[in-house]
């Protein structure tokens, strides 16, 4: 089986201090969050306020050293943070706050990394499209000593098969951490909408939605942020790459759900169709940012088209984009593009879907 890291501490020792009583103490821990120089990384740090702020604008701007992040060189270091959107702390509890920012240089110009502010500009054009977006995030679990939870040493797990919504201990590894970070989620205010586990043994799935424009961006960071901690306190790591294992083993995608305003109204349908026509002229240009190593995952096997080609179809999970029954049987609802990976930048690829289906005539 899976190692977990030798290097934890006394959980029930640091329980002891988090559970000292601060209510009468106006200050709060505000954990300030953003987005490495790899445009994967997740990094934070802590600092104490003298109050809860009432808005998310009365947060003080912040900074790191972006040197030591990618981001920035030695002689003019400093990045800075400004909050875009806070969550309830499932660490420490209280009153205590998890703070998503985006990145600026020291002339306010944001950062290559920070996706965010470019998004922004796209969603603000399409505010009065209404766009939903709700994203399935695939994740494996791996052992510290980076082999795959729950399989054997030495060999493979039983085929794919049983493991996919599956339950029992011979099927199901990993559910302690699964359970663990759904209720952070729900205690942060992080509108995650369900987990399954998945097709592969030791690989499991969140969902995250329906959240409008950029909010989709900041829950799922948070999200992932989350997950992490929880691994960490678990002692075992977490991977978001798209093909962690390779053989006849599915990879992990992002599937992103999206609608309008006019796809959800009576007859949406044609809006539906007219959206996913477009996506298809510009297919090449959404892998370019549906995530790395997205080749490894499209092959067309595993319930994936493959990269060089697109389709969409209805229940079609072999499919670029899938078309729920429901919204066939409906003639309104959303759709289904199966293409993201689970690394991708979620900032990036619904501001892409919102550029070419809302804003670009298709011509």
């Amino acid at each position: 089986m899976s190692a977990l890291s030798p290097f934890l501490l006394d959980r029930s020792v640091t329980d002891k201090f988090l559970s000292l009583d601060l209510k009468d103490d106006p200050r709060i821990q505000a954990e300030y969050i953003w987005i490495g120089g790899s445009g994967e990384d997740i990094r934070s740090k802590t600092r104490t306020l003298d109050a809860l702020p009432s808005k998310v604008e009365e947060y003080p701007e912040w900074n790191y050293d972006g040197s030591s992040t990618g981001q920035a060189p030695g002689h003019n270091s400093e990045v800075i943070m400004i909050a875009r959107a806070v969550f309830k702390d499932p660490f420490r509890g209280g009153n205590n706050v998890l703070v998503m920012t985006d990145t600026y240089d020291n002339r306010g110009k944001a950062l290559p990394t920070n996706t965010r502010a470019p998004a922004v500009k796209i969603f603000d054009q399409a505010k009065d499209e209404k766009p939903w977006f709700g994203i399935e995030q695939e994740y494996t679990i791996f052992g510290f000593d980076g082999h795959p939870y729950g399989w054997p040493k030495g060999g493979f797990p039983a085929p794919q098969g049983p493991y996919y919504c599956g339950v029992g201990a011979d099927r199901a590894f990993g559910r302690d951490l699964v359970e663990a970070h759904y209720k952070a989620c729900l205690y942060a205010g992080v509108k995650i909408s369900g987990i399954n586990a998945e097709v592969m043994p030791g690989q499991w799935e969140y969902q995250v939605g329906p959240c409008e424009g950029v909010s989709i961006g900041d829950h799922m960071w948070i999200s992932r942020y989350i997950m992490h901690r929880v691994a960490e306190m678990f002692g075992v790591v977490v991977s978001f790459h798209p093909k962690p294992i390779q053989g006849d083993w599915n990879g992990a995608g992002c599937h992103t759900n999206f609608s309008t305003q006019a796809m959800r109204d009576e007859g949406g349908m044609k809006a539906i169709i007219t959206a996913v026509e477009k996506l298809g002229k510009k297919h090449k240009e959404h892998i370019d940012v549906y995530g790395k190593h997205n080749e490894l995952r499209l092959t067309g096997k595993h319930e994936t088209a493959p990269i060089s080609s697109f389709r969409y179809g209805v229940a079609d999970r072999g499919a670029s984009i899938r078309i729920p029954t429901q919204a066939e049987k409906d003639g309104k609802g959303y759709f289904e593009d199966r293409r993201p990976a689970s690394n991708i930048d979620p900032y990036v690829v619904a501001s892409k879907i919102v550029d070419t289906v809302c804003l670009w005539d298709g011509k």
